[in-house]
């Protein structure tokens, strides 16, 4: 029996999904809820309906997990404990300070509901998070780094969007190189926020509008861009169509550690990410993610979850027997 999947918003991430969805034999695309008008909205998926975001509600017998597709800046704080009072649901929510105040909120709805919540999945944070777990388990005498890019960040791009006066944005993670090249070396360096990253905005502004309003509030923004050197450049909505059209990213998770009595070995932990497309490889992993929720609700779980709780073999289509033969 197939696993019934929703998709609440359908941009970047939310195609993404239903394309993830196509490649997973063991899941079926039920519905997308969208606060466009429906008839506005094309999908990939034949026969599969698309309804207004208010109508939700309607489908709870429906659908077995909703995939909540919004921005983390305004939307998922909001549209996650509501969800999660009707259905069993995976966000990407990924303001990483604000992770434990959203998982409060979710799980107390969560378990209001007895539902299955799991927040903060993709693959930052998602997998990194793993990979920092076990390495940081694996050498506890040691250092974790992680180094993102260069690439687009969805959730900072959504975020410049917000600002008053701009139409449209990108954003771009950049990791120093030194600070890279330090780390791999194993030096252990302490390395500021600042340090680490430099952040590069493209921005198209609305005719008229303070520009010099726009970039200072974008770089003064809490959680954001205010601990990084942070470049705003205002250019034209056909420059940023031509130029940045696409959506890759990356990143590193590095841990630099020491065994023996005497500490005498180093050792160096690297996980890495090339990503031609973010929002198609975050939604691989939250569909992956969808998978164990269904598993977990299965067997009477509940309340907010993140990757951290999940078994391995909840995230895969094989059998416990498969995954033994096969993987181990």
């Amino acid at each position: 029996m197939s696993i019934r999947i929703g998709i609440y918003g359908y941009g970047n991430l939310g195609r993404g999904v239903e394309s993830a969805i196509r490649q997973n034999k063991d899941m079926e695309l039920v519905a997308v809820f969208t606060r466009r008008d429906p008839s506005t909205v094309s999908l990939a998926t034949e026969g599969v309906a698309v309804i207004h975001a208010d109508k939700a509600s309607d489908y709870t017998d429906k659908i077995d997990v909703m995939i909540i597709c919004g921005g983390s800046a305004t939307d998922l704080p909001e549209q996650t404990p509501a969800l999660a009072t009707l259905f069993n649901v995976v966000d990407s929510f990924d303001t990483h300070a604000k992770i434990p105040e959203h998982f409060s909120a979710v799980d107390n709805a969560a378990k209001a509901s007895g539902k299955v919540a799991l927040i903060s999945c993709g693959w930052d944070p998602g997998m990194f998070s793993l990979n920092r777990l076990y390495a940081d388990a694996i050498l506890p005498e040691g250092k974790d780094y992680t180094f993102w890019g260069k690439g687009v960040s969805q959730g900072h791009s959504d975020a410049i969007r917000r600002v008053d006066g701009v139409l449209d944005g990108k954003q771009y993670t950049i990791p120093c190189e030194d600070a890279l090249d330090a780390v791999r070396s194993g030096k252990e360096p302490e390395l500021t926020t600042r340090e680490k990253h430099t952040r590069e905005c493209f921005v198209v502004a609305e005719e008229g509008a303070d520009r010099e309003r726009i970039a200072e509030e974008i770089k003064n923004m809490p959680n954001y861009f205010a601990d990084y050197d942070t470049t705003v450049n205002f250019i034209t909505a056909e420059e940023l169509r031509r130029d940045h059209s696409g959506i890759p990213h990356g990143g590193f998770v590095i841990r630099s550690g020491k065994t023996g009595l005497n500490s005498e070995h180093n050792h160096i932990i690297e996980y890495s990410l090339k990503l031609d497309s973010n929002p198609e490889f975050t939604a691989s992993v939250i569909v992956a993610y969808a998978r164990a929720v269904s598993k977990m609700s299965a067997a009477s779980e509940c309340g907010c979850k993140t990757v951290f709780d999940v078994p391995p073999a909840y995230l895969s289509q094989k059998s416990p027997e498969e995954l033994r033969k096969t993987m181990l």
